[in-house]
């Protein structure tokens, strides 16, 4: 099944790269020093402000797995139809380049969906479910905000008055 982009549906970039900007820096930067301040590294502030930066380029892995689910249910003699019914509902909901290999013979249903980098997100096999997958886009969000928040934590910690302890590194990442 392959989809052709146009990328403007929910849960796709739409082209658009995900940047560091310099309120978002301000942002991880003032919630560093928060923490180290409480003797507390990556606290829940920091992970939900994080979760919400991932979730801008992440897909709609929950409605692409329940699309694909019900693909996989029908039975074989309709798997044509289905196939071509499925590619025009992720167009219509997504707008979505998303691009599925489904395969239906041999030892088992299995489904790999891949975004319009080529990047699996998404695997579904038979008697083991959906498993989903980090795309690069979601990934490197991941390590630019870690690592800004890292550097303003380091900062806020060298910064401690003196005669204060040095906040505890606790990685809750």
């Amino acid at each position: 099944m392959e989809i052709s982009p146009n990328g403007i549906g929910p849960g796709s970039t739409g082209g658009k790269k995900w940047k560091l900007t310099d309120a978002m820096k301000e942002k991880i930067a003032k919630t560093a020093k928060e923490d180290a301040r409480s003797h507390i590294y990556m606290s829940d502030r920091f992970n939900r402000l994080r979760k919400a930066e991932v979730s801008k380029a992440a897909p709609d892995k929950a409605a692409l797995m329940g699309q694909i689910s019900r693909s996989l249910a029908e039975s074989t003699e309709n798997q044509k139809e289905i196939r071509e019914a499925d590619e025009r509902w992720l167009r219509i909901f997504f707008g979505a380049p998303y691009k599925a290999k489904i395969q239906s013979e041999g030892f088992g249903s299995a489904a790999h969906i891949y975004d319009e980098n080529g990047d699996e997100i998404l695997t579904y096999t038979g008697g083991v479910g959906w498993h989903t997958k980090e795309s690069k886009a979601e990934s490197a969000i991941q390590r630019a905000m870690k690592s800004a928040y890292y550097e303003a934590y380091q900062a806020a910690a060298a910064d401690a008055p003196a005669g204060m302890d040095a906040p505890a590194f606790q990685a809750r990442a």
